[in-house]
């Protein structure tokens, strides 16, 4: 059968799909996208793979992909992320036969991407890109799809989409913001970008970005002209948003905690999904987040979950009439409802725009407030400090500023010093480095007699020879 290309394999192969859950790392496996297809989701992505790990690591292409072959699981498109056409292409073949497309990972804007020269780190190697895409379209049995992040010149964008058209690519997903719009910096994802692309390509789009609810989706397939919508972070707080409902809690976590015991993933999935999905409640109940933070088992992570909900029904008999939802939220806390990212603080716009998120977290280091992570840091050890003031002051190298070896023979860090004892062949016991005790002992080994040389047979009669009678007779 011949492979189909564009729309044709969006109507036939998707089904037309409308309402896509996105790739999301360790959160769309299986299980997830088992709940969220049952409420409404069309069309699921697997979590980004590696593609590199994913050629090499039998293991890895079990745990992810090969593990369990479910009907209800399809249309399934397989992400990767990957820098090399050869190994992209390899590892796409290796999964062709699970799935309905291969998906290129251009829209990782994370610091993990930037290190492994991935994701939206690729956005200005359009050559590379081109020979990726234009390869794997040649190669595979199914479509090769984009997900890309925005230029912030429209124009460039535009530019963008139709060289990975041109190239192969059946079809792209945009998220309507640039790599550096992440975190506390996110932002709002520009639709005009999305609908510029739109027009300028002849394959199915996908929008990505400003997805809280059912709402959300129709009005920007209305303003954009895309093909579908696709929600990550949406999907996470209520499953159930392509039903345009938003149900209680508990009944989407009672029914993910079953499908993960018929299709089990690791515990860190669970926990995290169950963080997502009790987030609201886990502000009022603060006790049980590290309850569920410390969760070692399935049985317990499903306690933790039974007992958030015996609070929220609490709080429900305590509920007044007329009472109206705290903390701003459109519903109470045991809804599913969306999560609002908080952006940088109203001041920094005032000095200059928007500023990096350690800028903002040195900022903030006057306060009393921690990050998060530093946050997690003091539950693990409560002495911790992390006031600049309070950190032992160091004796610094005199080559390069690191703190030098306390018992240094030259004053310098181990870097240094295992150069410089190298070159002059010296001894440095504060570093454990041996280098002219190696070489003397080296040079003395080779001026000895070989220790392994056989030793000439005696003759007869003589200490350590044959006897005499013994000799003759052998004679």
């Amino acid at each position: 059968m011949p492979k189909l290309q564009g729309f044709e394999f969006w109507s036939r192969t998707l089904g037309g799909a409308r309402h896509v859950v996105a790739p999301m790392v360790d959160q769309s496996e299986l299980a997830w996208r088992l709940l969220s297809r049952r409420h409404g989701a069309q069309l699921c992505y697997t979590p980004m793979l590696h593609a590199q790990v994913f050629v090499r690591d039998a293991n890895y292409r079990k745990e992810n992909l090969y593990c369990e072959v479910c009907p209800e699981d399809r249309p399934l498109i397989v992400q990767f992320c990957a820098n090399d056409p050869e190994v992209f292409v390899q590892a796409a073949l290796l999964a062709q036969d699970y799935c309905d497309a291969i998906d290129l990972n251009l829209g990782c804007p994370q610091m993990i991407a930037k290190r492994g020269h991935y994701g939206a780190f690729l956005q200005e190697e359009w050559d590379l890109l081109r020979r990726m895409i234009l390869l794997a379209h040649e190669k595979l049995a199914v479509p090769v799809t984009c997900k890309i992040r925005v230029f912030p010149e429209i124009d460039k964008t535009v530019k963008y989409a139709q060289m990975l058209e041109k190239a192969g690519c059946q079809l792209l997903t945009v998220h309507g913001r640039t790599k550096e719009q992440k975190g506390p910096l996110s932002g709002t994802a520009s639709w005009e970008h999305i609908k510029a692309v739109r027009k300028a390509v002849a394959i199915p789009v996908f929008a990505n970005g400003n997805i809280q609810c059912l709402r959300d989706v129709e009005r920007c397939i209305r303003d954009t002209g895309v093909q579908g919508v696709m929600s990550a972070e949406g999907n996470l707080h209520n499953p159930a948003l392509f039903e345009g409902r938003s149900p209680a809690v508990w009944e989407l976590a009672e029914e993910y905690l079953d499908i993960v015991r018929q299709h089990p993933c690791p515990l860190s999935c669970v926990r995290a999904h169950l963080f997502k999905l009790w987030h609201h409640t886990l502000q009022v109940h603060q006790q049980l987040r590290e309850e569920l933070a410390k969760v070692k088992t399935l049985e317990a992570a499903a306690a933790v979950s039974r007992e958030l909900k015996l609070r929220c029904q609490e709080d429900i008999s305590r509920q007044k009439e007329g009472e109206k939802p705290s903390g701003g939220l459109p519903f109470f806390h045991w809804i599913c409802q969306p999560y609002l990212r908080p952006g940088p603080r109203e001041g920094s716009k005032e000095n200059g725009g928007a500023r990096s998120k350690r800028a903002l977290e040195e900022e903030e280091g006057g306060t009393d407030v921690l990050s998060k992570n530093k946050q997690k840091k003091q539950l693990r050890n409560p002495h911790k400090t992390f006031d600049p003031s309070l950190k032992p002051k160091y004796a610094k190298c005199d080559q390069c500023g690191n703190p030098k070896g306390n018992r240094c023979v030259f004053n310098l860090c181990r870097g240094c010093c295992k150069k410089r004892a190298f070159r002059e062949a010296a001894d440095c016991p504060g570093h454990g480095l041996l280098f002219k005790t190696k070489l003397e002992k080296s040079l003395a080994w080779k001026g000895a007699p070989s220790r392994l040389q056989e030793p000439q047979p005696a003759g007869p009669g003589e200490p350590g020879g044959l006897p005499e009678v013994v000799g003759s007779a052998l004679a």
